[in-house]
């Protein structure tokens, strides 16, 4: 599937080939991916499991997800400022999620800091890293990007603020997650009108 075009899904319509992988991803792909995401705890959602699927497939992700809301109650920010060291190791033993120290530790860490902004910094600094202009759809995956000038910034200013475990790359992916930019491919049925 590496650089090809939109292919058919079961229902005829045309979709980014990764999209058609598993009956998760078509879901995930038609109803979720690079549609805006907007308020702080969503977007801190999506940045910790951007982080977590780091060196993984976003499938593992994706089917653990639940698991992720349970153990980080719901991402609420205010929450999981709260968890203390017991916390971080009943959640290396919770089989829920991906049980790696440095993306648990990044994840209550990185609510600590995001606890004292004002609410919607997170939202407004995300968004702010959003392309001015939107290019041509890609007609290929192998036209999309994994980093931009834009992702390299945000990853940037995210570090520079004290936020742990992103670099550019995850930046970018939280940028196709969260709708800054759309990387569904021309003709593809979620590409926006």
């Amino acid at each position: 599937m590496s650089g090809g075009g939109p292919l058919a899904g079961p229902d005829g319509a045309l979709r980014c080939p990764w999209g058609l992988a598993t009956e998760d991803y078509v879901t995930y792909h038609d109803t979720e991916w690079g549609k805006p995401v907007h308020g702080d705890d969503a977007l801190y959602e999506r940045l910790c499991l951007e982080a977590f699927q780091s060196g993984l497939s976003w499938l593992t992700i994706l089917r653990r997800r639940e698991g992720f809301r349970k153990a980080f109650c719901d991402f609420r920010i205010a929450a999981v400022a709260r968890f203390g060291p017991a916390d971080a190791e009943r959640l290396l033993a919770d089989e829920g999620i991906i049980r790696n120290r440095a993306k648990i530790e990044a994840t209550l860490a990185n609510a600590k800091v995001l606890a004292g902004w004002q609410p919607g910094e997170l939202d407004a600094l995300i968004w702010s890293h959003a392309p001015q202009e939107r290019g041509r759809a890609p007609r290929t995956t192998g036209e999309v990007p994994a980093v931009t000038p834009e992702s390299t910034a945000l990853a940037k200013a995210l570090k520079k603020a004290g936020i742990r475990f992103v670099g550019p790359t995850t930046a970018y992916a939280l940028m196709q997650a969260c709708g800054l930019v759309d990387d569904h491919l021309a003709g593809c049925v979620a590409r926006e009108a």
